[in-house]
């Protein structure tokens, strides 16, 4: 597919996007900068010179310049007609799309393969979630969507060094939690020149979260990566870009106005959280409020997993470079052993790379040591331990002990950190517990669908019903609540 323009919004339409924003004429910051232009943007640009900016005016001139992206309809919760497994496989189709070309001065990337959104106003693919998302079309026989999702994720890759956290030119400074070696690894394709295509990609991959690395002297970062005081490397999230998210501009601003610090660090960190996947979560925050975010001095224990998983991945591919990505791969996980197991406490966490030293609150992010396999027997059986006495919730797997208000925190439970902890802990061979958090998340989706009817992005499993807290509205669809649930519920509800 021909590549094209790919100026943000913001690049595009500054002034017009911060006073269409900043008035709130949408509900959701994100309809504005889904919207295609109907002429020229010069054209537009010079009108909006003109225009009065209260909200009426700014209304009427967004109306006549640009077609809006079609609303999310509401749904009304009704008894379900289907069994939850029967209705996640007829929820495929609503979900999967064709190919997108994306129009001239739309915000959308071009996708050039059969692919599946999330669902709701998550209206293109998504990085991070698709993984889990394939889970499901696996167990549900839809290879082709699988591979589809595989091949575009392959095509980002290759347009842009990396795959953005969404297919949108307004993601493109920051990614998401890298799991293209893990979709890979589902598909188990053995044809020579596809699989050569994607090693390739894993690579270029890799080299973009690793830019930067060889210059640095010890306790230096840049871009997303960090050199300790023993000159060991550990990734964090970054994005260059230091200016409010185009699609969440207003809730920018005003969180930064909240804050002590310049602004643009704020922004920055901004945009750092929301490529963790974790937009927001107290793991980011110097207190319990937004405007303390400080993700850039984070080394987040899931984001080294993952890559100690992809430099395992491309080593084992066994090519002329496999040798330097294994000691990649046992050169991070001593600086994972030595700066992220807290041992106190007996789990992984984050490394505070201001104080120096692994932070004391725990997540389910440290289940991803388990699943990478950075983890020993012992810390694998001490992180299970406390998993037993901490995390485990009613309804699944709790994502913080520290409720904020923010998404990423308790009392919601998140469907990639239920699968994501059940398989790393059987991976170790605590089969009990995985089922436990296995069958406890089941019980929760089943009881929120039985009253429902739906399916949801998240969900509070201490009360056991959808979640909340966040920018937005709890979404309803649901690409990796559907992949995880099905793929669990194959596995311990036969």
């Amino acid at each position: 597919m021909a590549r094209r323009a790919e100026a943000t919004p913001q690049e595009l339409y500054g002034p017009l996007l911060a006073a269409v924003q900043e008035s709130e004429i949408f509900a959701d910051g994100k309809t504005f900068v889904d919207a295609v232009p109907k002429r020229p943007v010069a054209e537009i640009m010079a009108d909006f010179a003109r225009v009065q900016r209260d909200e009426p005016a700014l209304r009427q001139f967004v109306a006549a310049n640009f077609d809006l992206p079609p609303a999310v309809a509401p749904v009304t919760a009704t008894a379900p007609t289907l069994p939850l497994r029967e209705h996640i496989r007829a929820l495929w189709a609503n979900l999967a799309r064709g190919p997108e070309a994306g129009a001239a001065n739309s915000s959308a990337l071009p996708v050039g393969h059969h692919h599946v959104v999330p669902g709701g106003r998550f209206r293109e693919i998504y990085y991070w979630d698709s993984f889990f998302t394939m889970l499901g079309l696996l167990r549900d026989g839809e290879r082709a969507l699988a591979t589809g999702i595989v091949e575009a994720m392959t095509d980002l890759i290759e347009d842009h060094g990396h795959v953005p956290n969404g297919a949108r030119t307004y993601f493109l400074g920051r990614s998401q939690p890298p799991v293209y070696h893990m979709m890979v690894s589902l598909l188990c394709d053995e044809q020579p020149e596809v699989a050569a295509r994607r090693l390739a990609a894993m690579k270029r991959e890799h080299a973009w979260w690793m830019e930067g690395a060889d210059s640095l002297a010890s306790g230096e970062a840049d871009g997303h990566v960090a050199r300790l005081s023993d000159g060991s490397l550990l990734n964090r999230y970054w994005d260059p870009r230091t200016t409010p998210r185009d699609e969440s501009w207003r809730e920018d601003v005003e969180t930064a106005a909240l804050s002590t610090r310049m602004p643009e660090e704020v922004y920055r960190d901004l945009r750092a959280g929301a490529e963790s996947g974790w937009d927001f979560s107290s793991r980011w925050l110097g207190d319990t409020e937004l405007a303390s975010i400080r993700t850039t001095q984070i080394a987040p224990v899931d984001l080294n997993a993952f890559l100690f998983g992809l430099e395992r991945a491309i080593a084992a591919a066994g090519d002329g470079d496999a040798a330097a990505y294994a000691e990649h791969a046992a050169a991070r996980r001593e600086a994972m052993q030595r700066h992220c197991w807290h041992d106190a406490g007996g789990y992984f966490a984050d490394y505070d790379l201001a104080a120096r030293t692994v932070r004391a609150e725990p997540s389910a992010a440290s289940l991803a040591a388990l699943y990478c396999r950075v983890a020993t027997d012992v810390q694998a059986a001490r992180s299970a331990q406390f998993v037993q006495e901490r995390l485990l919730a009613p309804g699944g797997l709790r994502t913080t002990l520290v409720e904020t208000g923010q998404q990423w925190d308790m009392p919601n439970g998140w469907a990639p950190l239920q699968w994501i902890a059940v398989s790393g802990l059987r991976k170790y061979g605590h089969e009990a517990l995985a089922r436990e958090i296995a069958l406890r998340w089941i019980g929760t989706v089943e009881r929120t669908y039985a009253r429902t009817g739906l399916l949801y992005e998240k969900y509070d499993i201490e009360a056991r019903h959808a979640g909340g807290g966040g920018e937005y509205l709890p979404q309803i669809g649901f690409g990796w609540t559907n992949g995880v649930t099905s793929d669990l519920l194959d596995l311990y509800a036969r």
